[in-house]
């Protein structure tokens, strides 16, 4: 797997007057794929679905592939990689191939590597590092991992999760250094198995704010350890934040990986009240059409991933594929 070239240094820039975009990719083989998340992690027994059978997991893939794509986004909250057997991870493969499937990437989610407890943060880390030799035994190329923590009792009874605070990294110096310390072994790690490692921009974290992220990174120091600007994350909250634009710009030079997805925002300046919902990428607050152009000639050369909240998830994160896809077809000029 190549390393994206501009996390190795390179000038990934297009020469005066040269489409943008990485060299052979079009529009339609741009691996975008379709986030898990929409499925359930466990049967009705309470089997984790990691535990079953090839047969369980054929009804997600079916409905992926029904949905019109080709890629599947490796949410762990659906299939968890890093606890797969080298058996079941071939017939895992073989189970997507099935339906004209590959895996464009692994997201994990919510498993802290400074979690407070510090047995939840040891095992959270020996997974991240499983995860990255699952993700070797699959052929992928990338893996998101982050520092958000499950979900609070608060967040799990509001109507959207955001709407109701979560956990946050403390503000110290000496944990923040050891999620550096603990992101750089598993980048190494990545790095011996070829394998990208992607830092998920998230509320609450060390990985919040653009600039601190691009810090954070930079403070890894690996060629392989890049950035998930996942602007949904941040722009959904009831609070003042940095725009969309911005944040992207900041990041684009490190980012490997992307989580797109968008909200409606609107505040009311007589009240200081904030409202946010999920949108499909077209109607929604950030414009996309303008953040896939900065990308591009950023040189942005990786798996986009689609997500949606809410109803039903898989069929607007259909939509939001189409929707990049008619995008790139112009801004690659074809």
């Amino acid at each position: 797997m190549t390393l994206n070239p501009a996390l190795a240094g390179a000038d990934t820039r297009p020469e005066p007057g040269a489409p943008p975009g990485p060299p052979g990719w079009t529009s339609a083989a741009w691996p975008i794929g379709a986030s898990m998340m929409s499925f359930p992690g466990a049967l009705g027994d309470g089997t984790r679905l990691t535990d079953a059978s090839a047969e369980r997991w054929r009804p997600a893939l079916r409905e992926v592939a029904a949905a019109g794509f080709d890629h599947v986004d490796l949410t762990d909250s659906w299939i968890r990689p890093g606890d797969l057997t080298a058996g079941s991870s071939s017939e895992l493969l073989a189970t997507a191939a099935e339906f004209g499937l590959a895996f464009s990437a692994i997201s994990v989610t919510r498993q802290s590597v400074v979690d407070p407890d510090p047995d939840v943060a040891e095992a959270n880390l020996q997974y991240s590092l499983r995860t990255v030799e699952g993700a070797a035994r699959l052929g992928i190329g990338v893996v998101c991992l982050g520092l958000h923590r499950p979900l609070t009792e608060q967040q799990l009874r509001a109507q959207w999760f955001w709407h109701a605070p979560g956990a946050e990294d403390p503000d110290d110096a000496a944990v923040r250094r050891t999620a550096v310390d603990r992101f750089r072994r598993i980048g190494e790690r990545a790095g011996e198995l070829g394998v990208e490692i992607s830092l998920e921009l998230y509320e609450g974290t060390y990985l919040e704010a653009a600039r601190d992220s691009v810090e954070f990174v930079e403070e890894i120091g690996l060629p392989n350890v890049g950035l998930n600007p996942d602007l949904g994350n941040i722009v959904r909250l009831h609070r003042p934040v940095e725009h969309w634009e911005q944040m992207l710009e900041t990041m684009l030079p490190h980012t490997n990986y992307w989580h797109v997805k968008n909200y409606f925002r609107d505040f009311d300046p007589a009240t200081g009240a904030y409202f946010t919902a999920p949108a499909p990428m077209e109607l929604g607050y950030i414009n996309y059409r303008r953040a896939i152009e900065m990308a591009l000639d950023a040189g942005f050369a990786g798996p986009i991933c689609v997500e949606h909240y809410g109803g039903d998830g898989l069929s607007v994160s259909a939509l939001n594929r189409d929707y990049i896809r008619r995008i790139l077809a112009v801004k690659l000029g074809e």
